[in-house]
Formats: structure tokens, C-alpha cells, sequence
């Protein structure tokens, strides 16, 4: 039958193709250029399986799902070419169809749902948001409006007096916007650093309900930049963090490549911030990570990581690593944590305090 032209998920991952949903139950992927067909065929089986990737993983072709492809496709006039050529272009588009067997489908299903009540569930209980509140949908601009050019001089100053309003406007009228944005994060100030990722973060959650496509470049721009051995990743992934907390509807898919970075010593403590974040409105984006990885950097020679890991696990109700946290109650160690983009004093004994209440009265209220 018919298929719809495939299209961009709300959801934007690390690796993303184009997606659609079949009438008979199939869902697929659209790979433009017929070379990396492999990873959408990962992307399209996790996507049937509603982003669950330990049931992908144990899936076998055939017993628990049907494949279908259809080669020569061209996604610019949606059709499928059989010569391979057409107006002198080759056409070496793939669809990758994946269908779950009745059983499985009623597995992943049940995933989605369970996943959904989570995250409902973490955001009701989470006590310290990350963000304010915002409009639910951001105005729609005049199409007829004189639209206006961004400079890198005034992006600075802009982004220095914390205006997101007109951050936001200028990233609707020029994409070079979030670019300037990202240049600001190279400062050798750490304060200025988290500034920026916070102002960043917030620009996003706004253009994001208009344009999404932008911010998830962006995103890939900042991941490539932190696996670049040859650069410093100076506010990378402090902006990573800022941005996925402030849209995780959007962007939760990129919690997971974050803990990618735990192993350089260099980001630990960025990690372990930008995963505090992104707990205190979705912790279960960070529990459907390998978390459990990260409990001995309670123990860790820096006070600050110290800290930052009993915030993190007091956000997650972490009940499985309460003795450890418990550990760091009498560490008067004073640290500075950034919240909002500004810098708070704290000891880790208060951070420790503080997570063992979130711990042990995760049914009731708590005051933070």
C-alpha cells in the first residue's frame, strides 16, 4: 500500500532518519543516500520498539519481527526510481520497513507506556526544577515582519544581560544565532561558561517549539566538538545538559551519549552536572541510562564532582546508593554548583543532606 512521506520525530536523537508508521503496523526509516543504511536499520528496530533498546537488542529477525526495503527511493519527489537516475541524479535512496510480531508489539507497547507514566511521574516529583515555566507553544512571527541580522557582537551582549526575548527572536530570523551562541561557550571563565550554557539552554526551549531541526544541529555540533581529542570542550557539555533539561520531551535521546564522557577526567564534573540537570525534571531519561556506573564518584578526590553526584542521586531517588550518600554528611568541603547560570555555595555535607531526604521521602513532600 501507500506509504506517507517519512518525517523528522519530535523526538531528535544522536543518529536520526527521517520516520513514518505504515497502516498494517510497520514503521520506517528514510536513508537519503544509500550508504549508511545500517544505522538506520538500528534506528528503525529501536523505533518499532518505542525506544526501548535492551528489547531491540534481544530481538531475532523473523521470530519477533519482518523486515521489508525498497531501494532506488528518492525522498525529494517521494517515489521510488527504478532506473536509479533521474534528471541526472543518482538515486540511491533506501526505506527500511520493520513490523513486530502481535506479542512483541503488546511488549513495547507496554515499554511506552510504562515509560510515559515515569516521566510524568518525574516531573511531578521533581523538587528542583531546572527551568521556569514558559508558554506552552511559542508565538508565531509575522511572516510579514523585517527580519533581523545577528552579529557576533550583539549576541555577546545579548547573551551577557541574559535577554533570551530578543535571543530568541534574532534565532528565528537568522540561523547563524545559535552559532554565535556556541562560540561564547569558548571562554577560559568558568562562570561565564555556565552563563552561557543556561542562556543557551533556555534560547532552545524556546525556538525548539517553532524549530526543532536547528537545536538538534546544534546538539550534534556540541557532541562532535566534545569527541574532538584535538579541542578543548570548554561549556560543551554544560550546554548539552542546559538544553536537553530544558526540552526533554524533545531531546531526552541524548541523555544516554552523555555518560560517553564520564571516562575524561576533563568532564567528569561537566557529566555529572548535565545529568543533575536533566534529573531534576526527567529523572527517568538518567535511570534509563547506565547510571550505576557513576556511584564511586562518591568517593572522588574532588569535593565538586563529590557534591554534584549527591545532587544527582538525591534527584533520582536513588534508594539503592543511600548509604553511600549517607557517607558524605560530615564533608564540610565548601564547593560552588551553577544553578540558572549562577554560582551557589553549598558544602557537600548540605548536598548530602539534602539528597537523603529526597531519598527517604520519595511518597511525600519535601522541602528544599
Amino acid at each position: 500500500m501507500d506509504v506517507g512521506r517519512a518525517t523528522d520525530a519530535i523526538e531528535r536523537k544522536m543518529t536520526e532518519f527521517p520516520l513514518g508508521s505504515c497502516e498494517c503496523g510497520a514503521v520506517y526509516v528514510c536513508e537519503a543516500t544509500g550508504y549508511n543504511v545500517g544505522a538506520a536499520i538500528v534506528e528503525c528496530l529501536v523505533y518499532a520498539c518505542n525506544g526501548d533498546w535492551d528489547l531491540a537488542w534481544e530481538l531475532l529477525p523473523e521470530d519477533d519481527y519482518l523486515t521489508g526495503r525498497v531501494e532506488h527511493y528518492d525522498e525529494q519527489t517521494h517515489q521510488v526510481v527504478e532506473a536509479g537516475n533521474l534528471d541526472g541524479r543518482v538515486v540511491n535512496g533506501v526505506l527500511y520497513f520493520v513490523r513486530l510480531h502481535k506479542d512483541v508489539a503488546e511488549i513495547a507497547n507496554r515499554f511506552r507506556d510504562n515509560n510515559g507514566q515515569q516521566g510524568e511521574a518525574g516531573r511531578k516529583t521533581a523538587a528542583e526544577p531546572a527551568v521556569a515555566a514558559r508558554p506552552a507553544v511559542e508565538a508565531q512571527r509575522d511572516p510579514q515582519r523585517q527580519k533581523k541580522r545577528a552579529d557576533k557582537p550583539l549576541v555577546k551582549k545579548l547573551a551577557a544581560e541574559g535577554d533570551i526575548d530578543a535571543l530568541v527572536d534574532y534565532c528565528f530570523d537568522d540561523r547563524r544565532t545559535l552559532r554565535f551562541l556556541q562560540r561564547l561557550l569558548y571562554d577560559p571563565d568558568e562562570a561565564g561558561r555556565y552563563h552561557t550554557a543556561w542562556v543557551i539552554g533556555q534560547v532552545c526551549a524556546r525556538v525548539a517549539d517553532r524549530e526543532p531541526g536547528p537545536v538538534a544541529d546544534l546538539l550534534h555540533r556540541l557532541f562532535e566538538a566534545c569527541a574532538d581529542s584535538a579541542a578543548t570542550s570548554w561549556g560543551m557539555v554544560e550546554a548539552i545538559g542546559a538544553i536537553i533539561a530544558a526540552r526533554p520531551d524533545i531531546y531526552g535521546a541524548f541523555t544516554r551519549h552523555l555518560l560517553n564522557y564520564m571516562g575524561d577526567p576533563a568532564t567528569q564534573e561537566q557529566v555529572v552536572w548535565a545529568l543533575g540537570e536533566i534529573a531534576a525534571v526527567r529523572p527517568d531519561l538518567v535511570r534509563n541510562t547506565p547510571f550505576y556506573g557513576t556511584f564511586h564518584f562518591l568517593g572522588h578526590p574532588n569535593p565538586v564532582v563529590r557534591g554534584l553526584m549527591a545532587r544527582l542521586l538525591g534527584r533520582l531517588r536513588a534508594a539503592e546508593a543511600a548509604f553511600q550518600v549517607m557517607g558524605l554528611e560530615n564533608d564540610q568541603s565548601e564547593i560552588v554548583i551553577y544553578e540558572q547560570g549562577r554560582p551557589v555555595r553549598f558544602t557537600v555535607a548540605e548536598l548530602a543532606v539534602r539528597a537523603g531526604e529526597l531519598i527517604h521521602n520519595q511518597g511525600g513532600k519535601t522541602s528544599e
